[in-house]
């Protein structure tokens, strides 16, 4: 293998790095710099993806696939490679960067053991490399001003790198993404200007897989990865794989092996992806605020729904969502609370009076148990059905649930006559319950 070298200079009273992919781990010679073998912090899967230089790097891959976590580490060890590089990480909206691709990238600065040598800010979110004042930008594609107006104090702004790419629903806005990498890089700097798509695999109709893996050309790297060759995984961890390839192989060929979601049979069709000011939806009369909230915790996201109904005109609007594994019934109070939603009525999956009863006494007054009941799924989705969904471009986790949200189907293939598929489905459980009050009419606790 030939070795990948940083040239060893001082600058701004820093030593730059050199990066030795045979050796392991962070290594301190005499000379003051520091060696480290790549393949055992990266580990194994991209070499290809490491090495091209080619405009697009599109990645799809399956949960637990490295995908992100490698992309980190590319950022973080080029940028100290390359003295004149600039880097913008984007998303559709920018609230999501920083428990994302920015969380991502500082572990890359940890793991690569160069924490003193960057600079992590939070406000504004950005990064920089001390010894030469390189940055890495982070944006949203709900301020496209400031996507575009990118100014860099050192070097060229050459690289992106567009996680979650499967939210960005429009080809256009890519397209804009896509021009603000432009201009000459410095001449003999061994720059390329490139851009990195990474995604789940969700929807085969998503515009990406036909202008990126349908198509082949020499400045596309268009690759698909899974959790095979992810090495850090433990055993539990493929065992969780195993299972869902027996329990739910229709979801294993996409969040187990990275292949593209086959969406057939929509449950809602009659929605749209719109703009909307949420103070004027709130001022037409006779409108209600409805708020559902789905309880989940290891590898199920907890998902709060915020909407507005109005019968009248038949419209739900969505305007807003919290959506995230892991979360206690403490950090679930503590979120609402911060969005501003502790005082709402909000309708909460019934199957958890103990959360329930517990994110009450964590402030949530308004918090109440669902109506389930037989055929409370069916008639849930029938209500539904007759009015038009609006949804807030922010509201990226909805979106990406109601365009896969399908209707069950046997061995043969054939649908299953009101059977969801169980998967996709934690706004969508939640939004029923928001709505329960306006379906089924409110009813009166002493609870």
């Amino acid at each position: 293998m030939v070795k990948q070298r940083i040239s060893s200079q001082h600058v701004f009273g820093y030593q730059r790095f050199i990066l030795y992919p045979e050796d392991y781990q962070t290594k301190h010679s005499a000379d003051g710099k520091v060696r480290m073998r790549l393949p055992e912090i990266v580990g194994k899967g991209y070499g290809t993806f490491w090495r091209w230089k080619g405009r697009y790097r599109v990645v799809k891959g399956s949960r637990a696939s490295k995908k992100s976590k490698t992309t980190a580490l590319w950022y973080i060890t080029n940028m100290m490679k390359y003295p004149d590089a600039n880097t913008l990480v984007v998303r559709k909206t920018f609230r999501t960067l920083k428990d994302s691709c920015f969380t991502e990238l500082k572990w890359a600065i940890h793991r690569l053991g160069v924490d003193a040598f960057w600079d992590i800010k939070e406000s504004p979110l950005e990064m920089t490399y001390n010894p030469t004042g390189q940055k890495i930008y982070f944006r949203g594609l709900d301020d496209p001003l400031k996507v575009t107006s990118i100014t860099v104090e050192t070097g060229c702004l050459c690289w992106m790198w567009i996680e979650e790419a499967y939210e960005i629903s429009a080809e256009a806005d890519f397209d804009m993404l896509n021009e603000s990498i432009r201009g000459a890089v410095p001449e003999g700097s061994g720059l390329f200007k490139q851009i990195t798509l990474t995604l789940n695999p969700w929807n085969e109709h998503h515009w990406i897989k036909k202008r990126f893996f349908d198509t082949t050309d020499d400045e596309t790297l268009a690759m698909t990865t899974n959790y095979k060759c992810n090495e850090w995984l433990d055993a539990a961890d493929r065992r969780a794989f195993e299972k869902m390839k027996q329990q739910n192989p229709r979801r294993y060929q996409v969040a187990g092996l990275g292949d593209w979601g086959i969406v057939d049979g929509l449950i809602y069709e009659n929605w749209e992806e719109k703009p909307f000011s949420i103070d004027e939806v709130k001022a037409i009369k006779g409108i209600k605020s409805v708020f559902g909230l789905d309880f989940g915790y290891t590898n199920d996201p907890s998902a709060l729904f915020c909407g507005f109904i109005d019968q009248s005109s038949k419209t739900i609007w969505v305007f807003d969502e919290m959506y995230r594994p892991g979360m206690s019934n403490e950090t679930i109070a503590a979120e609402i609370s911060r969005m501003g939603y502790a005082k709402e009525r909000i309708t909460a999956d019934s199957a958890e009076p103990k959360s329930i009863d517990r994110l009450r006494k964590l402030g949530l007054k308004g918090i109440r148990k669902a109506r389930k009941g037989k055929d409370s799924v069916k008639n849930g989705i029938d209500f539904l059905s007759d009015y038009h969904i609006i949804i807030h471009p922010r509201c990226v986790n909805f979106l990406m649930e109601i365009a896969n949200y399908v209707w069950d189907r046997d061995k043969t293939g054939k649908k299953l006559v009101n059977v969801p598929v169980d998967d996709f489905n934690h706004l969508m459980d939640a939004m029923r319950y928001a709505v329960e009050s306006v379906a089924k009419g409110d009813t009166f606790s002493f609870e």
